[in-house]
């Protein structure tokens, strides 16, 4: 009986809104804008660093050994001789001082044109120099060959590696008044088409005759013509050797017009093929007219010539 008097308790909680007027909201909001500066922050960061910064912050972060060992500020740094930092012409990027030509995306020109021109040529006279003595140790070392070797000239012209076969007395060429190669004179053209494809120069074939009248006259077959086909007869030696036809510029046949010896025209050591292997500029010079156009001439031409009546 005493059990069911016992007074009930009822404990009730007290829910308290905090509303508009809460805090709760304050901290969320107050996380929000510290992420937003902290981006804003990054982006202003990103924009104003250079490329070699970055590559270097980068680098710090994946290797910061390096950074600390070189002492510098990072491995893009234009200090540093790694790719993207120093004048190393392989660098992408670098970090760059304000106003340098890199920065502002501007190249600067070679400093000296001129001294560039001069080193290609010192290249190319060197490689035709090697030439010439591939080609005096071809002949050196065949033994038909070195019989005749001082009739064998070569030298480094102005044109670029001149090399000349001339007449002896009792060593001549070809067979008297003929464009008919001796059997030596083929070897010797054999061995040199042999090794002119050592190089992508082309070459020019000129023969050279002296001041003798041709038996046949100047008005009929003369040292012109003689000297035209003595020139050709060597072309085709050359590529008897091996030398390939594409090489071939120019052939001609200047009779006595060049003399080797002028105080004797009529020294057989002017009776001689002259063969060049051509520097760049010789070589642009001999496919160019004065104009500096190249002069081609078709068949159409010629018979529209004929028909104006500007032809023979």
């Amino acid at each position: 009986m005493a059990d069911d008097l016992r007074p009930i308790i009822v404990k009730r909680v007290k829910k308290v809104a905090g509303g508009h007027h809460g805090g709760a909201w304050k901290i969320a909001f107050a996380d929000f804008m510290t992420a937003m500066m902290a981006f804003f922050l990054m982006m202003w960061l990103l924009g104003s660093v250079s490329k070699g910064d970055l590559k270097g912050i980068s680098e710090y972060f994946s290797t910061p050994i390096k950074v600390a060992l070189s002492g510098g500020s990072g491995v893009g740094d234009a200090t540093s001789i790694v790719q993207g930092g120093g004048t190393d012409l392989s660098r992408s990027a670098g970090q760059v001082k304000k106003g340098d030509p890199e920065s502002s995306g501007l190249r600067s020109k070679p400093k000296d044109l001129k001294a560039a021109k001069a080193e290609l040529e010192r290249l190319e006279t060197e490689k035709l120099s090697q030439l010439k003595m591939k080609i005096e140790s071809a002949v050196e070392a065949h033994k038909v060959l070195r019989m005749f070797k001082k009739q064998l000239l070569l030298d480094i012209t102005s044109e670029g590696l001149r090399i000349q076969i001339v007449d002896e007395q009792n060593r001549p060429m070809f067979a008297l008044a003929s464009a008919e190669l001796q059997t030596y004179t083929k070897e010797i053209l054999y061995q040199i088409g042999s090794v002119l494809n050592d190089v992508p120069n082309k070459i020019s074939i000129s023969g050279h005759t002296d001041s003798k009248p041709f038996a046949g006259g100047e008005k009929g077959y003369s040292n012109w013509e003689l000297s035209s086909d003595r020139a050709n007869a060597c072309r085709r030696a050359l590529l008897a050797g091996g030398m390939e036809d594409t090489k071939v510029v120019r052939v001609v046949g200047l009779a006595s017009s060049v003399l080797l010896d002028k105080e004797d025209p009529e020294d057989p050591i002017n009776r001689r093929i002259s063969i060049v292997v051509m520097n760049k500029k010789a070589e642009e010079a001999a496919l160019k007219d004065d104009n500096g156009a190249l002069d081609i001439v078709t068949t159409s031409d010629i018979r529209e010539g004929l028909k104006r009546g500007d032809g023979p």
